[in-house]
């Protein structure tokens, strides 16, 4: 702990070096702020975020939207926020509404994430050549694996993106349509593009959109991935737009570094499969 008269002055201090990170663990609540000293930003300080990811059950091998939906509500599998903001300088004073929940099978791993924000934009209505980050993308990274490769999967609000993988931000492994038309995707905004589209086009309002995901556990594929049940991995989930009218970045385990790079395994949280 720093000492009370100190703290206005570490505070600035933080903020200069880029280290300030915002953790709104609930919609209804002020921001709670974590101020790290300088030497700290690097090093994996703060406790480590864990969430136990709850087993699925399904009578269809490969459940549609619906299904899903009503097996994360009967096991009360909960939201949990991505609201940590880890570059107050990139963000101003724009957070979104931005959550997330996920369970599991044998065979693949389900997440449905749930986002309230003032601008909507969906440039990429295509897998192939995409930039997700681009547009109003939510992501989940892993290390499901024993090799410490993690994976990526960036999509768009319509579902649309990247999967990838790799040990390092560079060189990686990026899959095509034939590994990207496995991961089912289904979007409350639908499949096709539609650019952006602002609150003042919405009467005023924010926009709210559902997207919910099915990513076969198979599609880890560049080493081996024992069973998931009773096993612990490495992940973040994170919500972004560079192109956005509010540019932001989002993450749910803090990120301690100065400036936005989602590509971090350093700082990863703990998913534990029940």
């Amino acid at each position: 702990m720093f000492p009370t008269v100190n703290l206005k002055r570490i505070i600035s201090m933080a903020v200069v070096a880029g280290i300030l990170v915002s953790c709104n663990n609930s919609s209804n609540t002020k921001k709670q702020t974590e101020v790290l000293p300088a030497k700290d930003i690097t090093e994996n300080t703060m406790e480590d975020k864990t969430l136990i990811v709850k087993e699925l059950e399904f009578t269809a091998e490969k459940p549609s939207t619906q299904e899903i939906e009503d097996a994360l509500n009967a096991k009360n599998v909960e939201y949990n926020q991505i609201a940590c903001v880890n570059w107050e300088g990139y963000n101003g004073d724009y957070t979104p509404d931005v959550k997330f929940r996920i369970g599991y099978t044998e065979k693949e791993i389900y997440i449905q994430y749930l986002v309230t924000e003032d601008d909507i934009k969906a440039a990429y209505g295509e897998d192939a050549g995409s930039k997700p980050y681009t547009d109003s993308c939510v992501e989940f990274f892993a290390i499901p694996g024993e090799g410490g490769e993690y994976y990526n999967l960036e999509l768009n609000c319509i579902g649309k993106g990247t999967f990838a993988g790799g040990a390092q931000r560079t060189d990686r492994t990026r899959y095509g349509d034939d590994v990207l038309s496995q991961i089912r995707r289904e979007s409350t905004l639908g499949s096709e593009a539609f650019g952006t589209k602002t609150k003042a086009e919405n009467g005023g309002k924010p926009y709210t959109w559902k997207l919910t995901v099915a990513l076969p556990v198979e599609l880890y594929s560049l080493s081996e991935v024992k069973p998931l049940k009773g096993r612990s991995i490495k992940a973040n989930f994170y919500k972004c737009g560079d192109d956005m009218p509010q540019k932001h970045y989002l993450s749910w385990h803090p990120i301690r570094i100065e400036k936005p790079n989602f590509h971090r395994p350093d700082h990863f949280g703990t998913l534990i499969f029940e």
